[in-house]
């Protein structure tokens, strides 16, 4: 294997959000900037994702008329993280999105669309907020990208598509589940399914680019701009120190080891450990072989990150109130024989489904955050038995919502039902007995329920009670956009286990996102954003989009930081930590 080398002034390793928003902020500001990535596309676990991010106090909110005061932000997380509170990220946080925001919107392909109408989770906390703290990348015509960029831009995750068309969370996704009762919602379909399909015949890929896609290929498209090199299939295999700083990174590419070298510094965003196997068996609860868990992000986020922090003296944070970012997902068998992960984030919000244990018995509001889903179904599991739920819902709400990677009507379904994955029965004992629940427990679990629910109510979790649950329901359904009935079969159901959209275990750095070493120092030269970076939620979920809020800022701020400090002389001597 030979060894070339080449010398830039910062590397960036990974390609997600994390790591574009660094090497874009870095390059505008002047540095020669390569980004390496494991995989064989851009855009790590971001371009799989919903692409929302919790940016408070951000300028397209102030300019809709929305101005509240970053003390009041401060009050929400202050109750929310409790003794996981971090006042200096915190305040590094909330001083520097409302910049970030402002500077991709302003200076770089990047534009966005605001989540005004977004409210936070836990709307009884004192400062929630019912709007203006979300944010998202403008929908992005791929063919703006140059051919070869295009060529490596990571896919929609195939489960979330429609024959491989995202579709985007608000107006877009409630056409789609309304086109067969609305002229204008048929006409938004049929316009969009039309270009998808010629976009299909000739680039072989959607072009129309929503959610995390549209945020990956809109920095894609502003690091090409500004000169930034972009490497696939080049996995970092080992660290570089010099003079006691980091000072390269050797990878491999093309079967050949290349050597790295940086004036200004690395920047680890290689997407946490959730296919790491050995970390997840040490940290996740109820994981005892660490195979029990169903990771949303791609298999390259594997921990190369932390161990490459690890190697040089950084520390992982396995303080946090939980180690990972919990999201509900149901197994989907391919024709391959593959098996693909459906996050269910939406639909359980819906009126006329709830979900159930083994027991039968609720656990949770299932309108809730898709984290709190998780963590209650995990805590609530009886003891012995893989923790897991069902969710359950009547034949008309499957016609007319969809459940899981079901599609509402038009779409066929039944060959769920064949394949296994959609469970059927004519009664609700029926269906219990074919999905293994109690079948005593879930009778009376729906008739307790069902007393309530024909008035819109449901006084045992409060469901529909507050501003997310409401906003993820159905406005045309009332008196409670959440809460109907089950009475009238068939019934359905499809089993729901833990899964992840990432990690929140992750480096120790500090408000400039430096890597940090056991005694609190700066390890120079070395930085970590996203989810290489412990989360600074404390492993809290307070919100949608905070995993990409905080990365976002704080890739902004290590381009930052790496830009405004010294150039360092690269030594030919540069030796790899062993």
């Amino acid at each position: 294997m030979t060894n070339r080398t080449h010398e830039v002034d910062l590397i960036v390793i990974g390609s997600g959000a994390a790591g574009l928003s660094a090497a874009v902020t870095a390059a505008y500001h002047g540095l020669s900037v390569i980004v390496v990535e494991k995989a064989d596309t851009l855009g790590g676990a971001t371009a799989w994702s919903g692409g929302w991010m919790w940016a408070p106090l951000n300028p397209l909110a102030k300019a809709a008329g929305i101005h509240e005061d970053a003390d009041t932000v401060r009050t929400y997380l202050r109750h929310e993280l409790g003794e996981r509170y971090d006042a200096a990220k915190i305040d590094a946080f909330l001083a520097a999105c409302p910049q970030m925001v402002a500077f991709f919107h302003e200076k770089t392909a990047l534009q966005f669309a605001d989540g005004n109408a977004i409210a936070d989770i836990h709307g009884d906390t004192p400062g929630a907020g019912t709007g203006g703290r979300s944010i998202i990348a403008a929908p992005f015509d791929g063919r703006a990208l140059s051919p070869s960029t295009l060529k490596k831009l990571r896919k929609t995750m195939p489960e979330t598509a429609f024959l491989g068309m995202p579709i985007q969370a608000g107006a877009d996704l409630r056409a789609f589940l309304t086109v067969t009762r609305s002229v204008k919602s048929f006409w938004h379909v049929s316009k969009r399914f039309t270009r998808h399909v010629c976009d299909m015949a000739r680039y072989g890929r959607a072009m129309q680019l929503v959610n995390g896609v549209a945020l990956i290929g809109r920095l894609a498209k502003s690091a090409e701009a500004l000169g930034v090199d972009m490497w696939v299939s080049s996995p970092a295999r080992r660290l570089l120190t010099s003079g006691g700083r980091v000072s390269g990174v050797v990878i491999e590419r093309d079967d050949q080891e290349i050597t790295l070298n940086a004036r200004r510094g690395v920047v680890l965003a290689a997407g946490g450990f959730p296919w790491d196997i050995s970390r997840r068996k040490t940290l996740f609860p109820r994981t005892p072989t660490g195979q029990e868990h169903w990771p949303l992000p791609p298999p390259s986020a594997s921990g190369d990150g932390l161990q490459l922090g690890e190697s040089v003296g950084g520390a992982v944070d396995t303080s946090l109130y939980s180690p990972v970012a919990w999201a509900p997902v149901s197994l989907v068998p391919k024709s391959n024989g593959k098996v693909g992960h459906f996050p269910h984030i939406i639909d359980r919000a819906k009126p006329g489904v709830i979900g159930v244990l083994s027991n039968g018995q609720r656990f949770v509001n299932e309108a809730a955050g898709y984290y709190d889903y998780v963590d209650a179904m995990i805590k609530a599991a009886p003891e012995g038995e893989p923790p897991c739920s069902w969710l359950v819902c009547t034949h008309r709400f499957q016609r007319r919502y969809g459940l899981g990677i079901t599609r509402p009507a038009p779409v066929p379904f039944r060959h769920w039902i064949k394949k296994g994955y959609l469970k059927r029965g004519n009664s609700l004992a029926a269906l219990a007995r074919e999905c293994g629940i109690d079948p005593a427990g879930l009778a009376k679990t729906v008739a307790d329920y069902n007393v309530h629910a024909r008035q819109g109510e449901d006084p045992a979790f409060g469901r529909g009670t507050t501003p997310y649950n409401r906003k993820n329901g159905d406005p045309d359904h009332t008196p409670n956009p959440c809460v109907a009935p089950l009475e009238h079969g068939p019934f359905y159901a499809i089993k729901v286990v833990p899964g992840c959209f990432g990690t929140f275990a992750g480096l120790t750095t500090n408000p400039q996102a430096q890597v940090l070493n056991p005694q609190g120092v700066p390890i120079e030269g070395l930085y970590a954003a996203g989810s290489d970076m412990a989360s600074i939620m404390g492993g809290h979920y307070p919100a949608g989009g905070i995993n990409l809020g905080p990365a976002m800022t704080f890739g902004y701020i290590a381009g930052q930081h790496a830009a405004a400090s010294p150039a360092h002389s690269l030594s030919s001597n540069a030796k790899p930590i062993p």
